[in-house]
């Protein structure tokens, strides 16, 4: 097996194919370099060279059977799944398809309350009804993270009819939980267990990291390549077991959310990814764990604005998490820390997310030197004060106050804030990053929620909603 992991079939097929000098009569249209704008060519040449199409010799996606199927299998083997797909659109595209897999109209399915958007659109799409789960709020944290066995028990009691349970694991943060008793759980169910592991495609390399929740049992688990392994953006993983996902219909959802023209360098950067973390051993492990030591400690300074939070054995060890001091919120310290090229994953109002690498990319010397220009602006510059507002509660488990069926028939109409107390949401106000809705479509809106939205947006939060400041679109 070790030898076979060496391989990279789908690379090894498309260098060869370029090596060959082919006399192109296909498209891409940029003809492997031969016509693109002089401008970009020095920058993009190289993958080019490799950015090719559906032709004898190189496979296709949709149908494989040669070089990507073998890639494929290679994949599924490293990460001891039954089937493993990529994907070119995204670990979006395997939620969805995922989602629309398991689900019919009407289906209730039990899914975390802070899931990404993606998941909330497969399920609308899908015409399902959700049953929202809200992990515990965490002092550790200051997040809603936890979620436990007795809460998903207890959604399953109150639900039986339940089609699958979704969970995201592990958080946007790093944070992980105990998700192999929970998917015991839910199995004694007989539904499926589907995983949004976009942040843990790294946990199959074992201790220090958490379990992975392929190895936990999951039965579909979908992993952004991109995020910590070295893939390129847009490049996903689906991993699925046989026995309770119906996996012509998962192969028929994969085909139609993504592109009938898939990309080959995403292709191949997924076959160098998995064969990156194969060759993953002891020794890397020890310096990168040393690596996040060393950041950390620079980062350990009594006169920043901010502490490091300490990392929990649950915790994504990739992952640090800065916890910002009154009256500099977390959006404030990115900012500052951006204007020194110092550039964090995400920001919130008191914390601010550094994502590490699988390899020592930081130089300590360098990021010492930023971080006291960042002191010196930060000794030098006012905050704007912390704008308080109270954590917004949730539900432990909550429906939508109309289901995604029957809004389909009702016609949306956007409002000023003072005005929309009460009403249905007809947009998911979405904070991105992380992409969680803060008030979902389908929910009534609660006084509070329009309090926390104004606080956000004076905080200079980001939100994919147009016109958010001015009003928002109510049933």
């Amino acid at each position: 097996m070790e030898n076979e992991q060496n391989k990279t079939p789908l690379y090894d097929a498309l260098l060869k194919h370029f090596h060959n000098e082919p006399i192109s009569f296909h498209v891409p249209g940029h003809k492997f370099g031969e016509v693109f704008n002089s401008r970009g060519l020095d920058t993009f040449k190289n993958i080019l060279s490799i950015d090719a199409t559906e032709i004898t010799g190189l496979d296709d996606l949709h149908g494989a059977d040669g070089v990507i199927e073998e890639a494929q299998k290679l994949a599924s083997a490293f990460f001891n799944s039954d089937d493993t797909r990529f994907l070119v659109n995204g670990s979006t595209s395997g939620n969805l398809a995922s989602i629309m897999a398991v689900c019919r109209p009407g289906d209730k399915v039990i899914v975390q309350r802070n899931s990404h958007k993606s998941i909330l659109h497969g399920i609308e799409l899908a015409n399902a009804q959700p049953v929202f789960l809200m992990p515990e709020h965490e002092e550790e944290t200051q997040r809603y993270s936890r979620v436990t066995v007795d809460l998903v028990q207890e959604a399953l009691s109150a639900f039986p009819e339940a089609k699958a349970v979704i969970l995201t694991y592990p958080d946007y943060f790093g944070r992980a939980y105990d998700i192999q008793k929970i998917i015991e759980v839910v199995h004694r169910y007989e539904i499926p267990v589907i995983v949004d592991e976009a942040h843990g495609v790294h946990f199959t390399l074992g201790s220090p990291f958490p379990i992975s929740s392929l190895d936990a049992g999951a039965d579909v688990v979908i992993q952004s390549a991109h995020k910590m392994a070295p893939a390129m953006t847009m490049a996903s993983f689906l991993h699925s077991r046989d026995n309770r996902v119906d996996k012509t219909r998962l192969s028929y959802y994969l085909q139609l959310f993504q592109s009938s023209s898939p990309s080959y360098p995403l292709l191949a950067s997924l076959d160098l990814a998995r064969h990156f973390l194969s060759a993953f051993g002891t020794h890397h492990k020890k310096e990168i764990l040393e690596h996040v030591s060393e950041v950390k400690e620079v980062l350990k300074d009594s006169s920043y604005p901010f502490e490091v939070l300490p990392a929990q054995n649950v915790d994504d060890p990739l992952k640090i998490t800065l916890q910002t001091f009154a009256p500099w919120t977390g959006f404030e310290v990115a900012k500052e820390l951006e204007e020194q090229e110092i550039h964090p994953e995400l920001a919130t109002s008191d914390q601010v997310l550094l994502t590490v690498g699988l390899r020592s990319h930081i130089k300590s010397g360098i990021l010492k030197e930023r971080l006291e220009r960042v002191k010196w602006q930060l000794k030098n510059e006012l905050p704007h004060g912390t704008i308080e507002a109270e954590a917004l509660k949730f539900k432990k488990l909550q429906t939508l106050d109309i289901q995604y069926e029957d809004l389909q028939h009702k016609t949306p109409a956007f409002i000023d804030w003072r005005d929309a107390s009460g009403r249905i949401c007809a947009e998911s106000v979405i904070p991105y990053p992380p992409g969680i809705p803060l008030i979902m479509k389908g929910e009534r809106i609660k006084p509070e929620s329009i309090d926390y939205v104004h606080v956000l947006l004076r905080q200079n939060a980001r939100f994919q909603n147009e016109r958010i400041g001015e009003g928002i679109w109510v049933y």
